[in-house]
């Protein structure tokens, strides 16, 4: 006889769904943004958006071997851009203005994605160290490939205001209570919080990697 799963882990998972297409969501803005900044057309900016949504976790699993990944199992992953590069295409200035809120659930997206990321690699079989990778790239790919695409310098590389390093937290948090035996949903929800909780600090307060010794910043 099969287990029935419990309703408040059912209850979990679906507010994890409705977290992980929202960060989609959001992070598909800031690709269809950049689109705008760039003055690309209509193509472009669908391509932006979808690559700033998806390519984390299409990295990701085509690295473990979750293949086909998730991006082309599931509508949802595919409405999301597109809705995103939509409501930019019409009403960017709007968008634009709302940014601090945009930069909020970017911040959400990125604390998410970092705690799932690392997640799904360990149960692939991944040592802790190589799912930290696998959690980071996941959080920070899709940027990588908006900033390549439209001709930037990855803002990965110059880490200013903190993202891949409160991304990195969050992944070894998780990576190091799996290890530790003490791993679980509470545990990834709070080690998604932790991340969120740093980069919008760094937002607030201006925090940043330091450059080498007598670079000046």
């Amino acid at each position: 006889m099969t287990a029935r799963p419990l309703p408040g882990m059912i209850v979990f998972m679906g507010v994890l769904a409705a977290l992980d297409l929202a960060g989609i969501f959001v992070f598909a803005l800031s690709g269809a943004l950049t689109a705008v900044r760039q003055r690309l057309d209509l193509v472009g900016m669908a391509v932006l958006a979808g690559a700033t949504a998806l390519g984390g976790g299409i990295l990701r699993d085509v690295a473990i071997g979750a293949v086909p990944p998730k991006a082309f199992t599931s509508v949802g992953y595919v409405v999301m851009p597109l809705a995103a590069s939509a409501l930019v295409f019409f009403w960017h200035p709007q968008v634009t203005r709302l940014l601090p809120a945009v930069l909020f659930f970017d911040a959400a997206g990125l604390g998410l994605f970092c705690a799932t990321g690392t997640e799904k690699a360990l149960a692939y079989g991944l040592s802790p160290a190589h799912a930290v990778l696998l959690g980071v790239v996941t959080a920070v790919g899709g940027g990588v490939l908006r900033d390549v695409l439209s001709g930037q310098i990855p803002s990965v590389l110059y880490d200013r205001q903190l993202y891949a390093l409160p991304a990195a937290l969050g992944a070894s948090v998780v990576a190091v209570t799996q290890v530790l035996g003490a791993g679980g949903g509470a545990v990834t929800a709070g080690a998604a919080a932790l991340a969120f909780a740093l980069r919008l600090l760094a937002l607030r307060y201006g925090w940043r990697t330091p450059r080498p010794r007598g670079v000046p910043g």
